[in-house]
């Protein structure tokens, strides 16, 4: 693999800015009224969703077809230039191994339009298009669980899953037991901060607080993460989270209004600390790993002392998918160490795969220049490879039924929109 280090801005740009919209959508699952998003993403509780259970014997009628067509978010995949051409090389090793012919297209700018788009095929009962898909956790695949519009995995055709899948993408709370997921890639929602400007450390939430800091620092401004960052910060698992904990951590966010600069996104964030605007910030893992690579080196990236939030991308299979079994011959095949490594030196977001990290101290030994010093930051790098202590502080997402996001929303977004 060849790569010019350190990162040039405008591959930089085009690294961040799906992040944007991926993260975005979440925010946008905030903003919107609960009836605009849903209206957005198919009604639920109207019999929008398909109740009927997967029959029994639905994998042993299935065969290889030796297609898949695979929608994926912009420059989540390795690729190279050949003669000009765009090509995925781990994909082409895919075809060459397995003869299933991949139709790759990065056509999901964010979950929640991109949902819009197939929900009412999958309420119809009807093939979407795409055989396999990449959802975000923290409210889109949640909602694709609940309406019954995946396809039910059979773990017998993982082995390579059950064999090198991290234990931290093993079981989450919104897809107990896999049972329709299996993760892409994740990422860590955490505190951003310059020491220079901040003249300290920066360990915990309670940070935030600091009276020398106010004005000085920038939240996400979406009903997502803020309020599940503030929960951590009062020591509570918003996965397991309460409607009473929710009112604490909503007076708890009242109370952190007058320390802010203002609410931002993630664009937003790289903006204000790049430019000493703001001294430190909600921030995602990818996005300071991007600032340290691309011209803001003293920027740091914590995992507070109360923890974190880890987010993951999926993927799935939606129903009435015209090729299930090839589908699921690639979701095993990524779990291979080498081709994981292979993916995560061109991503740089967490790998579920903690084998390909051997693997990239290979390559890393085996590169010369710019290479081999990216290589050997991204394989020592905590924002891509975080230690089992610092997951073991990692929160999930609350996972909300459609009763209680309408909770939710009207405790939160007064908050964040006003």
């Amino acid at each position: 693999m060849t790569r010019n280090r350190p990162l040039d801005p405008a591959w930089v740009r085009g690294m961040t800015m799906p992040r944007i919209s991926r993260r975005a959508a979440l925010r946008g699952a905030g903003l919107l009224s609960a009836s605009a998003f849903l209206a957005a993403c198919g009604v639920e509780g109207s019999g929008g969703g398909d109740e009927a259970p997967q029959a029994s014997g639905f994998w042993a009628s299935q065969t290889k077809a030796g297609v898949l067509n695979f929608a994926n978010w912009p420059l989540y995949m390795d690729q190279e230039k050949q003669g000009g051409k765009t090509v995925y090389p781990s994909l082409q090793d895919f075809t060459k191994e397995t003869g299933i012919k991949v139709t790759y297209k990065e056509v999901i700018e964010d979950n929640d339009s991109f949902l819009g788009k197939i929900t009412p095929s999958l309420q119809a009962g009807q093939d979407t298009g795409w055989d396999l898909i990449v959802i975000t956790n923290g409210g889109p695949i949640e909602k694709l669980i609940r309406q019954n519009f995946l396809i039910e995995l059979d773990h017998s055709k993982l082995p390579t899953f059950a064999k090198n899948a991290a234990q931290s993408v093993k079981n989450p709370s919104y897809d107990p037991g896999n049972k329709f997921t299996v993760p892409w890639q994740s990422g860590l929602v955490g505190l951003a901060y310059n020491p220079k400007l901040t003249k300290r450390e920066i360990t915990s939430w309670q940070d935030l607080k600091d009276p020398a800091f106010k004005g000085k620092i920038t939240m996400f401004g979406d009903d997502v993460d803020f309020p599940t960052s503030v929960m951590i910060m009062l020591g509570i698992d918003p996965a397991t989270s309460t409607e009473e904990d929710w009112r604490r951590a909503a007076e708890e966010a009242e109370k952190l209004r007058p320390q802010l600069r203002e609410f931002v996104d993630n664009s937003g964030m790289i903006d204000a600390m790049s430019s000493g605007n703001a001294w430190l910030s909600q921030a995602y893992s990818g996005d300071v790993y991007q600032l340290n690579n691309s011209g803001s080196p003293d920027i740091k990236f914590v995992i507070p002392t109360e923890g974190a939030t880890y987010w993951t991308d999926n993927m799935a299979i939606p129903k009435a998918a015209k090729h299930p079994l090839d589908a699921i011959t690639y979701m095993d095949y990524v779990y291979r160490p080498e081709v994981a490594a292979m993916l995560t030196e061109y991503i740089a977001y967490i790998t579920p795969v903690q084998a390909a990290k051997d693997i990239i101290q290979a390559d890393a030994a085996k590169a010369e220049g710019e290479d081999k010093a990216y290589l050997d930051d991204l394989v020592t790098n905590p924002l891509v490879f975080p230690s089992d202590e610092e997951l073991a502080k990692t929160k999930r997402y609350r996972s909300l039924t459609v009763e209680e996001e309408q909770v939710w929303d009207s405790i939160f977004q007064p908050i964040v929109q006003s």
